[in-house]
């Protein structure tokens, strides 16, 4: 294995050695001044395979998740005979695999940049066929560490290939595979060593879930079921089967139809031509299935290939390869919410285990028949399988592999790197979809919004927040229509009692709900929200007189009501409100009821607080950062010291609670902090995204009162949790839909994008616009 320890210890047992070992030590030792090169070794568009679309996009994925961490580099792969003109500053280099002279060349030039931090081979066995003597000895020159991303790993080796694998897993510091049944043969089979592997599941794209009944109407299949499969064509696809099947699948359902998206591969059509699709055709003629077969004879953009497996009821994969290990289009129609009939390839297998999928024997078209009419005809199984292949499949998006390789790469890089997650742009794309002419719609179904679930104030409360700070920077008008929207939800919900009401329906009516729950919270994000917009906006010129006029009466009327409220986060909310309230109003009756709500935090933290717990509770629960944030508002609406004081010390208490080993640790919404609990006994999950958002608000008010002690740092961190610096190595923004998923749980993210995590990655992307 190529570390430097490992070679240190050489040169020291072994002072003799040839000078390229005390070489490749000097370039391993050098200090690392720039970015790390990562070198991957790979086809490369606009070569037409699956191995150069897979490299392509992750390349992508990493360029596109991380800032000045990791320059991705690319070395082309190419034959003699199959060569490419790529575009300029594309590829590094080009590896010739049918030369000795190329490998060598290359593993020159590999070494004498000391840049280059690692190299990873995408692997294949029919990339380097006839030539795995020049792979193994370019693997063995090349003074770097290398990483071999088996794509393929095959069960019942002979000799010459059991041997030829672990040659290659010899010179490699890590390989990565995709599935656990690979990971499982390397180690069974070919005797490797379990901590040497990494899984890392096939990339997939992210998508905008839309629905079926639209697409199907763009491409003109309005009334039919839709079968499909995708990818380069040939013998191994066996598409016949499907065809076969077809004959019975119709006299069940007369409105199906199959759907081919592919063109022939384009190393078998070299060879042959379209010698394969025409047979297919011939084959359609022949059983008179000409209405229910539609060919795609392209290679389809991806945009494109994304709204067909969206359409399709069914995706059938139906490879007669049992030893093919992962399948790119398997995987991409499993992320796109496709139920599967699949035979049983091992990536299969493993996928479908849950019930995301059937599986059939290979080649059996009668077998693949009797299950789809079965299916087909199940309209909860059908949607059971879509759900479960989109939670199997969250964690497989290509951010997500970038954050997994980006791992590896860091682990496997001398003197190690530092992970810098970009910041996406600001998107309000799910929030508008989320926004009706009534206000935001409370829940969605993964990025659909579920109308059924209603409104809350909590929720249009925190958007209307979050639009007038977005509207503070950039000034669009059309941001002031939907804080109109908000304001008259939140306006709509107080009562002839001055106070507000939570839970309303679709219909726009209040729900049996706001009688069995405390609504002080609630009470309390109202009058921030109103405080905050009132502030911002400017009479007669952003909102109308009436309307702002309301806003002020409201928190005016509401303010008589306070002496009822004990909640400590409704305490918070309402000082943060009230003091931006009295920026504008400046009247000390503001400023005094400030002081008074102030008060009652600071006597629960004198009555709680210990050595050892700084805190306003015997626990620490959600929303936590609010309460010291609020008393450093109160100490600036009010200038009492001991506000001050109190506010820094216990927040400096709640982030050494919740933040460890560079990253952020909210308290669980499933296990509350209770003092004297060690917080690393805890089990991880249960995050909100709102406890982080909370947290980014309350560390930028801190730092802009102590400006060098860090929290701008921990402001970094936090953020990065939404982007995949969590438990999992996840990402909970979804860059796609502009959403934000609803938590992290202990082995997955829930895949819901509702209103109050969308809002709260919001709130938390915008509070870096002042830095």
């Amino acid at each position: 294995m190529r570390t430097e320890k490992n070679i240190k210890s050489k040169v020291i047992d072994m002072p003799l050695q040839k000078d390229k070992v005390r070489n490749k030590i000097s370039i391993i030792k050098t200090k690392r001044t720039t970015i790390p090169k990562i070198l991957l070794i790979a086809t490369y568009p606009p070569r037409e395979c699956g191995i150069a679309t897979y490299t392509y996009d992750l390349k992508e994925a990493l360029d596109t998740k991380f800032d000045n961490s990791l320059d991705i580099r690319i070395g082309a792969l190419e034959s003699s005979t199959d060569c490419h003109n790529y575009k300029p500053g594309e590829v590094d280099f080009v590896l010739t695999t049918d030369d000795a002279e190329s490998y060598k060349s290359v593993a020159q030039t590999i070494n004498r940049d000391q840049d280059i931090g690692i190299v990873m081979i995408q692997h294949e066995f029919g990339l380097f066929k006839n030539n795995e003597e020049s792979l193994l000895n370019f693997l063995n020159e090349i003074r770097k560490p290398i990483i071999i991303a088996f794509h393929t790993v095959l069960p019942n080796p002979n000799k010459i290939l059991e041997k030829n694998v672990k040659d290659l897993v010899a010179l490699a510091n890590t390989v990565t595979v995709m599935t656990k049944s690979s990971a499982e043969l390397l180690i069974d089979t070919y005797g490797v060593d379990e901590n040497k592997i990494k899984i890392v599941s096939h990339g997939t794209h992210l998508v905008k879930h839309q629905e079926k009944s639209i697409l199907k109407e763009k491409y003109n299949l309005l009334g039919r079921k839709v079968i499909s499969t995708f990818g380069f064509l040939g013998p191994g696809k066996s598409i016949e089967t499907t065809l076969n099947a077809l004959p019975e699948i119709i006299k069940e359902h007369p409105d199906i139809l199959f759907l081919i998206v592919g063109k022939t591969h384009p190393s078998l059509f070299k060879e042959q031509g379209n010698a394969y699709m025409e047979s297919l055709q011939q084959q359609v003629d022949d059983l008179k299935i000409n209405n229910h077969v539609q060919f795609v004879n392209k290679f389809v953009p991806l945009s494109e290939l994304l709204e067909y497996l969206q359409l399709s009821d069914c995706y059938v994969f139906t490879s007669k390869d049992p030893n093919q290990a992962v399948s790119g289009t398997f995987s991409y129609a499993v992320s796109c919410g496709c139920p599967i009939l699949s035979t049983p390839i091992p990536h299969a297998m493993e996928v479908l285990r849950d019930g995301e999928g059937l599986l059939f024997d290979f080649g059996n078209s009668k077998q693949l028949a009797e299950k789809m009419n079965q299916l087909l005809k199940d309209e909860d199984l059908l949607y059971s399988m879509k759900m479960k292949g989109l939670h199997a499949s969250s964690s497989t998006s290509w951010e997500n592999a970038a954050i997994s390789h980006a791992h590896i790469f860091a682990d496997n890089i001398p003197n190690n790197v530092q992970l810098k997650y970009k910041k996406p742009k600001i998107n309000l794309e799910h929030l508008v979809a989320m926004t009706t002419h009534v206000g935001m719609i409370q829940f969605s179904k993964v990025n659909s919004p579920d109308l059924d679930s209603g409104y809350t104030l909590d929720d249009n409360a925190r958007a209307l927040i979050t639009i007038c700070e977005y509207y503070k920077f950039t000034k669009n008008q059309e941001q002031l229509k939907l804080a109109k929207t908000y304001i008259n939800f939140i306006l709509n919900c107080q009562r002839d009692n001055c106070l507000f009401l939570n839970y309303v329906d679709k219909d726009k009516k209040f729900t049996n709900q706001n009688d069995e729950v405390n609504l002080e919270d609630s009470n309390g994000r109202a009058i921030w929200a109103l405080g905050y917009a009132y502030y911002l906006m400017e009479e007669s010129l952003d909102i109308d007189t009436t309307l702002y006029q309301n806003v002020r009466w409201a928190i005016n009327r509401f303010s008589k009501e306070l002496h009822s409220f004990n909640s400590p986060r409704s305490l918070a909310f309402i000082i943060k409100g009230l003091y931006f309230f009295n920026l504008k109003e400046n009247n000390a009756n503001n400023t005094e009821i400030i002081n008074k709500i102030a008060r009652k935090l600071t006597e629960l933290y004198e009555f709680n607080h210990e050595k050892e717990w700084k805190w306003f509770e015997p626990y620490l629960t959600y929303g936590n950062s609010v309460l010291s944030e609020a008393l450093l508002y109160a100490w600036k609406a009010t200038k009492d010291h001991k506000f001050k004081e109190i506010a820094k010390e216990s927040f400096d208490f709640l982030l050494s609670k919740i933040f460890v080993n560079n990253s952020i640790r909210v308290i669980s919404n499933q296990n509350w902090l209770i003092k004297g609990t060690d917080q690393k006994t805890v089990k991880p999950g249960g995050e909100q995204p709102i406890d982080v958002a909370y947290t980014i608000l309350a560390l930028k008010q801190f730092h802009n009162q102590y400006p060098f002690e860090g929290y701008d740092d921990n402001m970094e961190i936090a953020f990065s949790w939404f982007l995949g610096n969590n438990h999992l190595k996840q990402i909970v923004y979804n860059p796609c839909t502009g959403g934000c998923h609803d938590g992290v749980e202990e082995f997955n993210v829930n895949l819901n994008q509702g209103a109050e995590s969308t809002i709260s990655y919001l709130l938390a992307r915008l509070a870096f616009e002042e830095m």
